[in-house]
């Protein structure tokens, strides 16, 4: 075994036996010019024989596998108990004496710093940066010795144990390594990125910088000064005023000290050293293949360099085939679902659409480069764009204001708008004949997919895809939606201008014909209704809701009970037209009602709770009414107007295509997602195969392979587990980042901004999509199968997608952060008659969960009107 190696002897292939931090410190030693001060590290070899020696240590990580992230006070208790065991620990003679022969090599009377360096740490999927230990100005072996178990001890901490059990990693897994180095006394040290940590950019190198030893910047206790450097010149800075600064005290340990107040606001660095630092960064970068966190000292106008580890927290670029500036849009944003897709699921959605399809960071964006370099096309569908979420609209401009992409003239190839509506709308019968055309082509699909396997199977998928594309393409079609898209901005633009009426489309698209999606949420309401007459069935309902239960014997179980066959009926009845319908729908890899049922119990519950019998069709009729009472009310104040017969005539031919037409919105993406289901349901059984063949460990396996990588499996019969474990981990990683809503090729991710001087103080601003002005609770959700609403809620969450429908019909407001006019949330709000507002950036941070709140649907604002939230649920 190796207890020890010099950094001389290390390099980035040994995380395994020196772990990130060790083995990032080794390759730094060997780059021409980088200067790292001389250490060694106490290698995994050591750890383990703590864990191998003693049993104490397995039973209580046994006891840490079964704890959730939010058992707190678990954690806490049994990670100090590991902590002290591995602490009382007596260090073996032959690995002591490793120790002590290296630091005197170094010198025992030298001074070094102690640090932990896991295996699971400074890696590129996961930093791990903050949650192990490190010790500075540690002098004479027998206290590096105990520094070096406190070290040990720390992969045990709450919070590495915590950030473990978010991230899925075994902590039987990961491993401690001790990096013991050379200490530094530093004028000054700080953090450099070479890629800005806000924004992403690739081409910015940021520097945080302050007097005397990094720790204390990077724990935040001081300011640092921040430098900016592009294109080999400095084009930003922010000197601080510097009050304090760790230093290193003379027998060992560090100490704050005041800074003199002559050097308070003095740079920390000269322009020179910056440039002379970002060089540095510029080729450890190049070293290392991606941007980099490092860490710096600098000592008598020479830069060490104690640190270097990858940014994981930069959304990666998507590939392009050329080194041109290019500009993606996110669809997700668009689609109401930010979430990281499996791969599988990106590469059906890429073969589905018809637009420039881009995927990086488990999220798929669309080239809009050459429409924006279009002197036309760039202005237009940068408007477009705007008017269905206005932050992705100004992220657009900006960067046509920078430049980024030069527009030229155009060459006609690319048209300045796409599926503009036909000045005659279409005869509304074409919307019944579009979802019976459907509804066939589904029908044939079920019936020739049934017998298909293997390779066959596999090619018959692929050339479905092309009927699938046919029927959700169908030019008449988007003829229908645009013109109830159409209408609804004539009626919003003519009513506002002629009566002051805003919104007044909001009001008239009330209970539309042929809303499959609002449909649902109101059929849901029918099953509680076959639900409730029975208590044992609501009983068991409710066991569920606490303490869940497994879907594949609900439905059975269901059954057992004084009135289950009724319930089960009702419910199989939902499911057979709806259970392909789930949270993040467009990924084809994301369970489905019909195979995770138990997720509807919530939302029955709630019906049962918050409604009486009948509640589906007395809603709808009410909504009906609404639109039918705005109907006559304009159309009796048009009359009353000069020329009023003309104007109310033209009107009503509105009100009437807005009517034929707006429910159709929402009924491509449904036969899309039938359709999914089926090719979902056919790879599974093709999977399920494969497991028995042994060419996959389980079935879901597949999900991690592109559709391309799938078939190839199929067709030889060869396993790719290394593959499928490297997605599954670039997967966990990619769930962890915020999907930006434009994203640029130098990576830059923009978000854009509301350009409003018409708020409230205080108001958080958004994008008003259903008119009307409410006030209410706050209910803060992140997770549908956590929500627990009541008839006074207003709903706050990130994004919804037709699966929160059925949620909706208990609620009174709404609020995402994400959304456009035409995107789901908006257009069933407005279908419910529920003032909402989207886009508001970070709504489920700034509000709290349960403070009370005011909802703007007609302006497009939310206020808060408690600063708190109540101590209990009320």
């Amino acid at each position: 075994m190796h207890y020890v190696l010099g950094f001389e002897e290390i390099d980035r292939t040994q995380i395994a036996l020196v772990g990130g931090k060790g083995a990032n410190l080794g390759e730094l030693s060997r780059i021409d010019g980088v200067l790292v001060p001389d250490g060694f590290c106490v290698t995994t070899d050591a750890y383990r024989r703590v864990t191998t020696e003693t049993p104490a240590l397995d039973a209580l990580f046994e006891q840490l596998t079964h704890l959730t992230p939010d058992d707190r006070e678990q954690i806490g208790a049994v990670s100090a108990q590991v902590r002290r065991t591995i602490e009382d620990w007596v260090v073996p003679e032959e690995v002591t004496a490793a120790i002590r022969q290296a630091l005197s090599r170094l010198g025992d009377d030298t001074a070094c710093a102690v640090r932990s360096s896991a295996t699971a740490e400074d890696l590129p999927s996961a930093s791990f940066a903050g949650q192990q230990d490190t010790y500075l100005n540690v002098v004479g072996p027998d206290e590096v010795l105990r520094h070096v178990v406190r070290c040990w001890a720390s992969l045990f901490t709450e919070r590495a144990v915590t950030y473990r059990l978010r991230n899925g990693i075994d902590h039987r897994k990961v491993h401690m390594a001790v990096v013991v180095q050379r200490m530094v006394f530093p004028e000054a040290s700080g953090i450099m990125f070479t890629a800005d940590p806000v924004t992403s950019d690739r081409t910015v190198t940021s520097i945080d910088a302050g007097f005397g030893l990094g720790e204390a910047l990077v724990s935040g206790q001081v300011n640092p000064d921040v430098y900016t450097v592009r294109d080999g010149a400095v084009v930003g800075r922010t000197i601080a005023t510097k009050l304090r600064a760790l230093y290193a005290t003379p027998h060992g340990g560090t100490q704050m000290q005041e800074v003199p107040p002559e050097r308070q606001n003095q740079p920390v660095l000269t322009d020179a050293q910056i440039l002379r630092l970002a060089d540095l960064g510029g080729r450890i970068e190049a070293h290392f293949g991606c941007p980099q966190d490092i860490e710096w000292c600098l000592v008598d106008d020479r830069f060490d360099i104690v640190q270097s580890r990858p940014i994981t927290t930069l959304f990666p670029i998507p590939e392009s085939d050329d080194d041109e500036n290019r500009v993606y849009v996110s669809v997700g944003h668009q689609q109401m679902m930010t979430d990281a897709m499996k791969p599988l699921g990106l590469s059906f959605w890429q073969m589905t659409s018809r637009a420039p399809m881009r995927d990086a960071g488990g999220r798929l964006f669309v080239d809009v480069t050459e429409r924006l370099a279009s002197a036309t096309a760039g202005p237009a569908i940068v408007a477009a764009l705007g008017k269905s979420d206005p932050l992705i609209g100004d992220a657009l401009q900006t960067i046509l204001d920078r430049g980024f992409v030069p527009q030229g003239p155009d060459d006609g190839s690319i048209p300045a708008a796409v599926g503009a509506p036909d000045p005659i709308a279409p005869d509304p019968a074409i919307v019944t004949e579009l979802i019976a055309q459907s509804e066939a082509s589904l029908e044939v699909l079920k019936r020739d997919i049934a017998t298909k396997t293997g390779t066959e199977l596999i090619d018959f998928i692929r050339d479905d895809i092309e009927e699938l594309r046919r029927v959700l393409f169908d030019p008449r079609g988007l003829q229908a939606i645009m013109a109830g898209m159409g209408a609804a901005d004539w009626l919003n633009d003519r009513l506002d201008e002629r009566l002051g009426e805003r919104n007044a489309a909001d009001t008239l698209t009330q209970s539309v014909p042929h809303n499959v999606t609002s449909e649902m949420g109101l059929a849901l309401l029918d099953v509680a209704d076959a639900i409730r007459p029975h208590p044992q069935v609501v009983a068991f309902l409710q066991q569920v809701e606490d303490s869940g239960f497994d879907d594949d014997a609900f439905l059975d179980e269901l059954e057992k009970f004084d009135g289950g066959g009724e319930a089960r009926a009702a419910v199989e009845d939902y499911l057979d037209k709806y259970g392909m319908r789930c949270v993040g729908e467009i990924d084809i890899t994301r369970p489905r009602w019909s195979e995770a049922p138990t997720t509807l119990v919530p939302p029955i519950l709630g019906n049962i709770k918050g409604f009486g019998p009948g509640a589906a069709n007395q809603r709808f009729e009410q909504g009906r009414r609404n639109s039918d009472e705005k109907e006559r009310e304009v159309l009796e104040r048009l009359r009353a107007l000069p020329d009023g017969d003309t104007k109310a005539e033209e009107t009503k031919r509105m009100i009437d295509r807005v009517r034929d037409f707006a429910g159709y919105r929402e009924y491509p993406k449904y036969g899309m997602v039938c359709r999914y289901f089926v090719y979902k349901q056919a790879l599974l059984r093709e999977a399920d195969r494969l497991v028995r063949n042994g060419v996959v460990s389980d079935r879901e396996d597949i999900f991690f392979l592109r559709f391309d990588e799938l078939a190839d499996l199929v067709a030889t019969q060869r396993e790719r587990n290394d593959l499928i474990d490297e997605r599954r981990d670039e997967f966990r990683t990619y769930k962890a980042l915020t999907a930006p809503r434009v994203l640029t090729s130098d990576g830059e991710a923009l978000t854009g901004a509301y350009r409003r001087e018409d708020l409230p103080e205080g108001a958080l601003a958004g994008m008003a999509v259903s008119s009307g002005t409410v006030e209410g609770r706050a209910r803060v959700v992140l997770d549908i199968a956590h929500a627990d609403l009541a008839a006074d809620d207003i709903l706050v969450t990130a994004y919804t997608d037709p699966s929160w429908t059925p949620l909706f019909v208990a609620i009174k407001g709404l609020v995402t952060e994400v959304g456009g006019l035409m995107t789901h949330g908006a257009v069933i709000a407005r279908e419910y008659g529920l003032p909402a507002i989207v886009g508001v950036e970070n709504a489920t941070r700034l509000i709290r969960d349960r403070q009370r709140i005011r909802v703007n649907g007609t302006d497009g604002y939310v206020e808060i009107l408690s600063d708190d939230p109540p101590h209990s649920p009320e």
